[in-house]
């Protein structure tokens, strides 16, 4: 039997075959390239390139291509081959310095939120050599950023490369000041990655899924998760066999693919990576998203990534482990034994809660789409008011912090079950919180906002960003200090005493959180047209500007795609809705209505007295049930056209939050009132009963 271990990584070019292929010297300026981000030199880069490709062609790769995420939300590729003319009519496979670190994609079908013009065409784009290259179906993927002729960004890795450099930078600064003697810092993230799985048979029947990855219409089923039996329940084991295979093919990438389990809702499962560099976070979790649909495939099953796939059910989300910790090895967020004397575990927490807190309007709308808007708030996701859960005893911590007197701590906890055969065990000092946005959780924030089909890039760019600001608030105050020790104290009171409002350690499902955090001046922007314009003002403009995030063209271009993917997807679906509406839904309840008046007229004829009651009441129903949906088609239609009328984006998307979604909710509410009646063999599409447990 094959070991995971012979094989894991086995279609990756990473360390370990760069230091068998490549020269000594050719190595080790790679790796400086790699972990010290000093400059590639071209001789290198053709070294490496011809190592690649005969790697790669060993392995069975005919093809290369650059892989890069642009503003779609996806990942883009164009493959190119090997194979270069020889003299003698055939052909020799070649693959040079310049190929590898330079692509030129057509930039002209891509967004650019008005960065470009439909006919400047030309974009590049560039390797990026702390994301290993990897083989997947015959093709050599090497991982790039990709920009426009004119150098702006038109991906999510140039970004969140950016933030990450900016984020090193001021942390280095502290660090210099406290006698650290690492020499660079670095974000890490572990993605846990929610999931439906659902027969492919019953998909291929709901146009709705196909065109939209969620279902607009369905009524609830007799039994849905209330009886909380799904939740880390015995895997079936057809699921168990995806799982499985999935496993397989992620290791063999390089993926770390640690946990595996059910979720609450039925037919809900997720998978969490170990955490890794950020940038390289980024691209597996784009790879394990694209994997994990093929893979369902090869089962007869269909992986649905949607935020909220099924209403009335658990939504999908990804939650966000981040970190920071030096090259040494050192986790900057860790409290250690001491919490309350680590300076420098405190220096950095303040800096995130600071951050979280100038920042939250930032922190929401890099989690906002129309999929996610579902999910937030819904009492199964946090509320979209951002906000921090520390924990007793942090929360203990800095109160004595805040008020300069002596922390007590916390004692030692043995729970004992009260069977012998049983360990005891060792309470920890902090209980978790599932209903928190941003909870600390040990060693790490999970920030726990991101919907299951975002690309965790644009919270990691915010995020980055926001606390690289705070931590150079305070290295420009820390540097200009007679005592640093007393310096210090005093900014970490200062802060926990300006920021605190931003921690809560309750229940953020509670309607009442909801009315306190009001009182407590935090946002609460509900959907993504209140949240993204946010993103243009002139406080977060001019912190992502500061630190080289964004140029402000950048920035605007960004808010525009993100507001102009939110109503062109609201507009699918309302679309969809009136073409479901109007050839499946309305002539099924015409159809079962007439039935059930045949029905009486039959009945009527053959017994007069008959009462006829079941019928009578079924064709009065759906009469008028009919009569609403049609109506309901109708505003629909009417509200979908007017959308077109809005010349401006931000208009235009608060016209869909307003109007158009509404319009929507009104046409399902009837439409699940009348399947909710009709019998199930004339319903025109499979219920939410076959969807949700027959796999």
């Amino acid at each position: 039997m094959e070991k995971v271990t012979d094989y894991f990584g086995c279609m990756v070019f990473d360390d370990r075959v760069m230091k068998a292929m490549l020269s000594e010297k050719i190595y080790k300026s790679l790796k400086r390239t790699i972990d010290k981000g000093q400059p590639l030199d071209s001789s290198v880069a053709d070294a490496v390139a011809d190592a690649m490709k005969d790697w790669a062609i060993e392995k069975g790769a005919t093809h290369y291509t650059h892989w890069f995420q642009p503003m779609t939300g996806v990942t883009a590729e164009k493959h190119d081959s090997f194979i270069s003319p020889a003299p003698d009519g055939r052909v020799i496979m070649e693959f040079s310095g310049k190929e590898l670190m330079k692509g030129e994609p057509d930039a002209s079908s891509f967004p650019s939120g008005g960065l470009r013009a439909t006919f400047e065409a030309r974009g590049y784009t560039a390797w990026d050599p702390t994301s290993y290259a990897f083989i997947k179906d015959g093709t050599l993927y090497i991982p790039t950023a990709f920009c426009s002729y004119g150098g702006e960004a038109l991906d999510k890795k140039v970004p969140l490369l950016r933030s990450m450099e900016a984020l090193n930078k001021q942390a280095m600064r502290i660090l210099k000041l406290l006698g650290c003697e690492a020499s660079c810092v670095r974000s890490s993230v572990g993605p846990e990655q929610e999931y439906f799985l659902i027969p492919k048979e019953l998909y291929d029947q709901r146009e709705d899924l196909i065109l939209t990855g969620r279902t607009l219409f369905g009524a609830l089923p007799p039994k849905g998760q209330e009886m909380e039996d799904h939740y880390f329940g015995s895997i079936k084991p057809r699921v168990a066999e995806y799982m499985a295979d999935l496993d397989r093919e992620l290791w063999k990438l390089g993926i770390l693919a640690k946990t595996k389990h059910n979720e609450v809702a039925p037919s809900q499962h997720e998978l969490a990576p170990i955490y890794t560099t950020t940038n390289v976070a980024a691209d597996h979790n784009q790879l394990t998203m694209e994997i994990m649909k093929k893979v369902a495939l090869k089962h007869g099953l269909v992986c649905l990534l949607h935020e909220k796939p099924f209403k009335g059910v658990n939504g999908s989300g990804k939650h966000n482990n981040w970190s920071i910790s030096t090259d040494k090895g050192e986790n900057l967020l860790s409290p250690g034994k001491e919490p309350h004397e680590n300076i420098r575990f405190l220096i950095f927490l303040m800096a995130v809660i600071k951050a979280v807190d100038e920042y939250q309007d930032l922190l929401r709308l890099s989690v906002a789409t129309a999929g996610n808007d579902h999910r937030l708030g819904a009492n199964e996701a946090p509320p979209a008011v951002v906000s921090i859960f520390l924990g007793d005893e942090l929360n203990g911590v800095l109160e004595s912090l805040e008020k300069d007197a002596p922390y007590e701590g916390t004692k030692d906890l043995i729970m004992k079950l009260g069977a012998s055969v049983l360990p005891e065990l060792r309470k920890d000092t902090t209980d978790r919180n599932r209903t928190s946005p941003f909870a600390f959780t040990g060693n790490k924030f999970e920030f726990r906002m991101l919907g299951s089909s975002n690309s965790i890039s644009c919270a990691n760019i915010h995020l980055n960003a926001a606390v690289a600001e705070s931590l150079r608030e305070f290295a420009d105050i820390l540097e200009k200090a007679d005592d640093l020790d007393r310096t210090v104290h005093e900014l970490i009171r200062d802060t926990i005493r300006k920021h605190k409002r931003i921690i809560f350690n309750g229940n953020g499902y509670d309607e009442s959180w909801i009315a306190e955090a009001e009182k407590r001046g935090l946002s609460n922007l509900r959907t993504t047209a209140d949240c993204m314009p946010k993103l243009c003002d002139k406080k977060n403009a001019d912190m992502l500007i500061r630190h080289g995030i964004f140029t402000e063209s950048e920035i605007i271009s960004r808010r525009d795609i993100m507001l102009d993917n939110y109503v062109k997807t609201v507009n699918i679906e309302a679309l969809t809705m009136l073409d479901m509406a109007r050839t499946q839904i309305l002539p099924a309840v015409s159809s079962f209505a007439a039935e059930k008046a045949e029905a009486v007229v039959t009945k009527k004829q053959a017994v007069p007295s008959a009462k006829c009651g079941y019928e009578t009441k079924i064709v009065e129903k759906l009469s008028e049930l009919e009569d609403s949906i049609d109506e309901a088609v109708s505003a629909l239609a009417a509200a979908e056209a007017k959308l077109g009328t809005f010349d401006d984006i931000i208009a235009q998307s608060g016209f869909v939050k307003d109007v158009l979604i509404p319009a929507m909710d009104d046409l399902r509410r009837y439409s699940d009132e009348a399947e909710s009646v009709i019998s199930k063999e004339s319903w025109p599409f499979p219920t939410y009963e076959k969807l949700l447990f027959g796999v």
